[in-house]
């Protein structure tokens, strides 16, 4: 059926144009218009137009232009009478139609008004009923105060089969149809939730379209041994899509446009929560993963996006899939990262300046996974560096992005002490074949004491055991390139016994330098060692050593912590003296290396 052209432009006098737009995209005034990122191409500067007084926008990048019906067409993929429908309905305006022009427009009113009244039902029972009381304590328990209630018009579920169908009179249709509830195996309307703190969730024009429920802690087991899961949310319903709707948004959105970020998190607490630390730009997916209709929302919005998750589930989360976003919708993705085991309702709660931080300091996606790996990283063998380079370099090869990949590349070379020109080629290889690309095991990998450990430091040790008061003064901790030889050597220095020194380990938790001086200690000398002998293991030791330096220095240098003049300096003389070492200036060298080593680490003799 149609509609008049009087009803039509009635609609679209009732309609705010700004209003409407700023439910998709953040607009900002700029002089007599509104201007912001179009809603209908991607793009990083604002070319998207709008004209409050003439109810028109129009776009300067892809020319799309319209007014209000067509701008909700567009959003919504609606046809024209159900966009003037679904704009008369937001204004209240009533359409002059027959009963068959509109059954689907009718029934959706229908449940938007059903949902509204049961939001308000269960808020009232949180505030008043006796029954709630449990609710209430639990809520000042975790810091949520009547205020705040009220502000995210909290609820209360009674632990009864129909008190809100009763109450309310819904129909079976309704209850349905909203996924308030349903007609159970006896024929009997029943809720859907009971005995649960309500959390509704609005859309973005803050109409009420679903409600969350969470059983309070500590709450009895059904008598059949049956746990019910802590949160229950509504199912998709025609009012309710999970994937399209961010628990929160309507309540954030302003101080999402003034602060250009987003933050996302995992549930409605934590929501709530950073709202208390002062973070009142926060929203939550309701029982879905992040995905493609939550990204189109939220990069109307802010550009920035801060996932504020656990660290476990922020690891999780799909790569490949956030980086395509990034790249889709022009976004950055950011981690906060939390403290391990917390949460954002559990951090605002002990340090609501820590949450703060956490958001402020939050670091890029590829960042975080990338950090992950390497701080589980095992630098005491060469084996152990190479397997957790793989690991790492697994990560880079998701990135889409050359550029992107080699700044990482650098980190991972600094980090595990290793070639940049070694480690380019395997992660060329492995975005040339994603096939290649094993599952990241991202915890942290015990050293293993089978695996082989720098012969020259071995050699050192056996001397240091066999020979202590020959080579008492060749060796020190500084030569050891390897943290498990190191702390060794450190421990054998003490004057302490072996089996001193292999208590004092296992009691460090360094399991793995106690199992390699047990063996060391009942290993079989196959030779004599000569001056000479002992001479050829400190070369060896210090070329180690040194080479690691000179690697620390480039980094150094990369980080401007040193200039190139300092740099280059250290390096050729460095160089000169190790040249030196299998000379009869050899003893010289020797003692200007060891000098060098001790001041890089602030030790002295």
């Amino acid at each position: 059926m149609t509609i008049s052209e009087a009803e039509i432009a009635q609609v679209r006098s009732a309609t705010d144009i700004v209003a409407l737009i700023t439910e998709y995209v953040a607009l900002k005034k700029a002089g007599r218009r509104w201007q912001g990122l179009c809603p209908f191409h991607a793009e990083k500067s604002p070319s998207f137009s709008v004209n409050a007084e003439e109810g028109r926008y129009y776009c300067f990048g892809c020319r799309v232009s319209g007014d209000q019906i067509t701008f909700i067409r567009e959003m919504q993929h609606l046809d024209f009478v159900e966009a003037v429908r679904v704009l008369a309905d937001r204004a209240g305006i009533e359409l002059h139609e027959d009963d068959s022009s509109g059954p689907a427009r009718k029934e959706r009113q229908e449940f938007l008004a059903a949902m509204d009244r049961a939001v308000e039902w269960y808020h009232e029972r949180l505030l008043n009923s006796p029954d709630a009381r449990p609710a209430r304590d639990y809520l000042r328990s975790r810091g949520v105060s009547g205020e705040v209630a009220r502000q995210f018009h909290l609820g209360w579920a009674p632990d009864d089969w129909d008190a809100l169908s009763t109450s309310l009179k819904f129909s079976e249709k309704v209850l349905e149809g909203t996924g308030l509830g349903f007609v159970n195996k006896r024929g009997r309307r029943q809720d859907s939730l009971r005995a649960r703190l309500i959390f509704p969730i609005f859309d973005s024009a803050n109409k009420a379209i679903a409600v969350g429920g969470r059983i309070l802690p500590g709450a009895p087991e059904n008598p059949d041994g049956y746990r019910e899961a802590k949160y229950k949310n509504s199912p998709e319903t025609p009012i309710y899509s999970k994937r399209r709707t961010l628990y929160g948004l309507n309540w954030a959105k302003d101080d999402i446009i003034k602060s250009g970020e987003i933050i996302v998190c995992e549930g409605y607490t934590d929501v709530i929560a950073c709202f208390q630390a002062g973070l009142p730009r926060a929203v939550a997916t309701c029982g879905t993963a992040l995905g493609e209709e939550h990204f189109r929302t939220m990069r109307n919005f802010a550009k920035r996006i801060v996932l504020a998750y656990d660290a476990d589930s922020a690891g999780q989360s799909a790569a490949a899939s956030v980086y395509q976003w990034e790249r889709q919708h022009e976004v950055d993705v950011f981690v906060a990262r939390l403290p391990k085991g917390s949460d954002p309702a559990e951090l605002a709660q002990r340090d609501p300046s820590a949450l703060v931080d956490a958001v402020a300091t939050a670091v890029p996606f590829l960042q975080f996974r990338l950090d992950r790996v390497l701080d589980a990283a095992n630098l005491s063998t060469a084996e152990g560096r190479a397997r957790n380079a793989e690991a790492a370099l697994r990560v880079l090869a998701e990135h889409p992005s050359d550029l992107v990949r080699d700044q990482y590349l650098l980190k991972v070379a600094d980090a595990l002490r290793l070639d940049l020109a070694t480690l380019r080629p395997r992660v060329s290889e492995l975005v040339r074949n994603p096939q290649a690309r094993e599952p990241v095991a991202e915890r942290p990998v015990q050293p293993r004491v089978s695996e082989p450990l720098p012969r020259p430091g071995l050699e050192a040790l056996r001397l240091s055991l066999h020979f202590p008061h020959d080579v008492k003064d060749r060796f020190i901790a500084e030569y050891f390139v390897n943290d498990v030889q190191r702390g060794i050597f450190q421990g054998l220095r003490t004057g302490q016994s072996v089996s001193e020194v292999v208590d004092h380990l296992r009691r460090q938790g360094e399991d793995a330098a106690a199992d390699v001086l047990s063996e060391l200690a009942v290993d079989e000398l196959d030779r004599e060692y000569t001056v000479d002998d002992v001479t050829a293991v400190v070369a060896q030791l210090l070329r180690a050593a040194v080479t690691q330096q000179m690697r620390d220095i480039e980094r150094e240098l990369r980080s401007s912590e040193i200039t190139p003049d300092v740099a280059n300096a250290t390096v050729r003389d460095v160089k000169e003296r190790l040249e030196l070492l299998d000379t009869p200036q050899g003893a010289s060298a020797e003692a200007d290396l060891r000098a060098w080593l001790l001041s890089r680490s602030g030790s002295s003799e």
